[in-house]
């Protein structure tokens, strides 16, 4: 995958899965570039544990980033904690920095509340 450019990376990590994990994902995407179409795609974290990386997107600094885990699929927003409560976040709830979202198979994804948070997360980072 070195030769690639993140987007075509994170088109990779996509191609890889299957079923809901595979829809939350692109569903999750969907809604960080309609929320954020300046946002830039980049991964990062490659290790020998997981050596297509993680789908993180920035601007102006880190906004989130999607974790594919062996039973959720999770959106991390960088600096959760300092974000207005959303009764969306469900996972991370006692970090001092991030708030993050588990899907998993059952989970329904709310596009525009997903949006909403993008949005504020890249506000915090023009603040």
């Amino acid at each position: 995958m070195a030769d690639k450019t993140d987007p075509e990376q994170i088109d990779d990590i996509i191609a890889g899965l299957t079923g809901w994990k595979h829809d939350a994902f692109v569903a999750l995407r969907a809604a960080i570039r309609s929320a954020d179409p300046d946002a830039v795609e980049v991964v990062k974290y490659k290790k020998p544990s997981k050596p297509e990386g993680v789908a993180f997107w920035t601007h102006a600094g880190d906004v989130c980033f999607i974790d594919v885990l062996k039973n959720t699929v999770r959106l991390t927003f960088s600096k959760g904690a300092r974000m207005s409560g959303s009764d969306l976040f469900n996972t991370r709830l006692d970090s001092k920095v991030v708030r993050a979202i588990d899907f998993s198979a059952d989970s329904s994804i709310d596009g525009p509340g997903i949006e909403t948070l993008v949005q504020e997360a890249v506000r915090l980072n023009g603040a």
